[in-house]
C-alpha cells in the first residue's frame, strides 16, 4: 500500500465510532525502520482550514483493522491528542 492510498481512507474510532478524519502524516522509527503512529489532524472548525489546536497520534499497535475505504482504531481520544 502506497501512503497516498492510505491518507485517502477515513480514520474511525472504535471506541465511540467517532469519525476523526484522514492521516496526514506519519512517525517513522528511524532504527528499527517501521512506522510508530499514523497522525491525523483535528478536524477544522472554520471553512476547513483554521483553528486547529491538535493532532491525534495513533499509535500502530492502536490500529485495530485497515480495510479499503477506512482504517478502525481503538483508542482513547484525550491520550491521541497532541497539541500543536
Amino acid at each position: 500500500m502506497r501512503f497516498c492510498e492510505l491518507q485517502e481512507k477515513d480514520v474511525i474510532n472504535v471506541a465511540d465510532c467517532r469519525f476523526l478524519g484522514n492521516v496526514c502524516d506519519l512517525e517513522l522509527d528511524e532504527k528499527r525502520g517501521c512506522i510508530k503512529a499514523l497522525i491525523v489532524p483535528q478536524p477544522c472548525k472554520m471553512f476547513g482550514v483554521f483553528f486547529r489546536e491538535f493532532e491525534y497520534f495513533i499509535p500502530w499497535d492502536r490500529i485495530v483493522k485497515i480495510g479499503p475505504d477506512i482504517i478502525l482504531v481503538d483508542i482513547c481520544l484525550d491520550d491521541a491528542k497532541h497539541r500543536l
